[in-house]
């Protein structure tokens, strides 16, 4: 059974978020959330914003895309 690594997880899902949706966040901001990765969707998605200095409620259908990707790796982290 291969180990979880929480940090490859979520700089994965932070690859993807830059990648797929333009969230590039600065490094520190990066080893912050894999640091200390908010533990649901809502909460991982306010800090990406926060941390592109954006306001998720001038921006609802970003938002929502952000939190449908941050949602579906949360699913996987730490399942078999």
């Amino acid at each position: 059974m291969a180990q979880r690594d929480p940090k490859a997880e979520v700089r994965q899902l932070l690859y993807e978020l830059c990648v797929d949706l333009g969230f590039c966040l600065p490094p520190q901001q990066q080893h912050h959330l894999m640091a200390t990765p908010p533990a649901d969707a809502d909460s991982f998605t306010e800090a990406v914003f926060e941390a592109e200095g954006m306001d998720p409620g001038l921006h609802e259908q970003l938002r929502r895309q952000v939190r449908e990707r941050v949602d579906r790796h949360i699913r996987t982290w730490g399942a078999p």
